[in-house]
């Protein structure tokens, strides 16, 4: 586990880098985690956390990849529930990575 500091809140992070606290979530903390993995928050990565984030509302749990994709496409059209543009805004893995970034649990069935 690690902290990071952050608005003058302490946030614990987990050894992979997932919110311990999902309360600790904030826009801020995802362009923190983002900055972390050389990644750049565009309006379509936002697009798909707040998709993620969603669906974890919802269903209590993070989406694997093939959850995601066709919760993206529902949310987003068909152009976006593709793994190709998944991929391409999430390139450590799109269920993972968006996972993190929105300040959900990892995915249960991802490596």
């Amino acid at each position: 586990m690690r902290e990071i500091s952050l608005n003058n809140r302490q946030i614990t992070l987990d050894d992979e880098g997932y919110l311990l606290n999902l309360d600790d979530w904030s826009p801020e903390v995802a362009n923190y985690l983002a900055d972390e993995e050389n990644l750049t928050l565009t309006e379509s990565h936002w697009e798909v956390i707040q998709v993620i984030r969603d669906f974890y509302h919802q269903y209590q749990l993070s989406p694997a990849m093939r959850p995601l994709v066709k919760a993206v496409g529902i949310a987003l059209g068909a152009n976006k529930g593709k793994s190709i543009y998944l991929m391409k805004l999430f390139p450590k893995g799109p269920a993972k990575q968006a996972a993190k970034l929105a300040g959900l649990p990892k995915p249960t069935n991802c490596l």
